[in-house]
């Protein structure tokens, strides 16, 4: 996932993880050679998402990495969409976040790309998952 996000030579990143996920996030911030503007945690479930939207996108950083369960980062994805000016195209997601695209509104995460466990890459279109072999 590192030498994913590495690819596009972001300087400033902010990573994001569902509270299930914070040990993967931990992780990808410690192996992280650059600069992490902060880490920003969310619920499963939560009434707007909007004061993590907001912190998620503060600072305008380069390049977001996301880990966490479908329907946490569904959620919060449509805040980021609905209110902020969040960019899926420069965002990165640990294995688990594609499945968001089945619950996230059409479009919402379109351009957003990630890698699986087995290092495989995949990208998000419309409503649909590219998978992309490594």
């Amino acid at each position: 996932m590192v030498e994913l996000v590495r690819a596009r030579r972001p300087r400033t990143i902010v990573i994001g993880h569902g509270r299930d996920a914070a040990p993967v996030a931990e992780a990808f911030a410690r192996a992280w050679p650059g600069i992490v503007l902060d880490v920003v945690s969310w619920p499963e479930e939560a009434a707007s998402w909007l004061r993590q939207a907001r912190r998620f996108t503060a600072g305008e950083p380069d390049a977001w990495v996301v880990a966490g369960a479908p329907r946490g980062w569904a959620g919060m994805s449509e805040r980021l969409r609905r209110s902020t000016g969040w960019d899926p195209a420069r965002t990165y997601g640990f294995a688990a976040t594609a499945g968001a695209v089945a619950l996230a509104p059409p479009g919402t995460l379109e351009g957003m790309r990630g890698a699986d466990h087995d290092g495989n890459t995949w990208r998000i279109g419309r409503n649909v998952i590219f998978r992309e072999p490594s």
